[in-house]
């Protein structure tokens, strides 16, 4: 006798698992075709129009200065006399002061950078690395002309009164090193735009180092200490060859600061377009503070077409500069690459 199920139950097989209805799924909207082709579009344009912009300024310059380099070809870089009275042309001291202040600049800020980015991410207290990171990236906010009018007024009379009067006392007899310190002390010079040019660099290039140190995988870190390594063995076997692109990256955004630095140099290098020694304290001049200074009284003729061949060799050292970077840069993930 077949047995009787419950009326609710009429139907259902038992065996099988229940599922329930699928639910609709919601409908993404589609975006139009010509959103994508707009996109790129722009973008492409963007990257085109970048590169535009700089040829143009490449033949801006070299239009301008064709005068100066028919007049004085190659020789212009070797020559330090600049006269334009008589129009006589040579860009040598401003290269000199240029690439010298550059130097002493990244001289002093590589290191001073290197140690605040080791202590704000190894050694620093909680409560102080944050307001001292603000406090190094608000260096960064101060105008150039409030840094030569400091350098000016108050850091070179302390240069000359407390470095260069007792370095000359003490090394003025030495035939070498006694030439490195001699000229007039008052504090203006190359030595004097090359520490204040590491002051106004020194926050890009510590943020940079600071950036790339927080992204070193915390585990390496914490194997190294484990192991009984000391901070510096971290950071010189461990942070370093992990972030060392990133460093020289940001070694190389500073540099790039420092040559194109206009009024701060302006005010602390002396201006002068002699190069009687090659001292230090020496008053010279550079390749932007000549173009501050004389570009807008400058008339048309060998004079303009001069100071606009300084400009293309201030662009053409920017230039090697940053593809030597590159050129760096490539070569250290090749070998990071070879040694993974």
């Amino acid at each position: 006798m077949a047995a009787i199920l419950p009326a609710g139950d009429a139907g259902i097989d038992r065996g099988e698992p229940q599922t329930a209805p699928m639910s609709p799924q919601p409908q993404r909207r589609r975006v139009a075709p010509w959103a994508d082709t707009l996109f790129a579009a722009l973008s492409q344009g963007a990257a085109w129009l970048t590169l535009a912009l700089m040829v143009g300024i490449i033949g801006s310059l070299i239009v301008g200065a064709a005068p100066a380099l028919k007049a004085f070809g190659l020789g212009f870089l070797t020559s330090a006399e600049w006269d334009p009275v008589q129009e006589k042309f040579g860009g040598l001291v401003m290269i000199y002061g240029t690439l010298a202040s550059s130097l002493i600049a990244l001289a002093i800020a590589v290191p001073v950078s290197f140690g605040i980015a080791i202590f704000l991410t190894e050694l620093s207290p909680s409560w102080l690395k944050r307001p001292l990171g603000i406090a190094i990236e608000l260096l960064a906010a101060v105008p150039s002309i409030v840094y030569g009018m400091w350098g000016l007024l108050v850091f070179g009379p302390i240069l000359a009164t407390f470095v260069q009067q007792p370095l000359q006392a003490l090394l003025g007899g030495v035939p070498v090193l006694g030439s490195l310190v001699s000229g007039p002390p008052v504090g203006i010079g190359i030595l004097s735009a090359g520490i204040i040019l590491a002051i106004m660099i020194i926050p890009f290039i510590a943020s940079v180092m600071r950036d790339v140190f927080e992204v070193t995988p915390p585990m390496l870190k914490e194997s190294a200490y484990g192991l009984g390594a000391t901070t510096w063995e971290v950071v010189s076997r461990v942070v370093l060859p992990f972030t060392k692109t990133g460093v020289v990256g940001g070694i190389m955004l500073g540099l790039g600061r420092a040559l194109g630095e206009t009024m701060a140099v302006t005010f602390v290098i002396g201006n002068m377009n002699q190069l009687n020694s090659l001292s230090v304290f020496e008053a010279a001049n550079s390749i932007t503070s000549t173009l501050a200074n004389e570009f807008a009284e400058a008339g048309e003729g060998l004079h303009q077409a001069s100071l606009m061949y300084l400009g293309l060799v201030l662009f053409l050292i920017t230039f090697v500069v940053l593809a030597i970077s590159k050129l760096l840069l490539a070569r250290l993930k090749k070998s990071e690459g070879a040694r993974s």
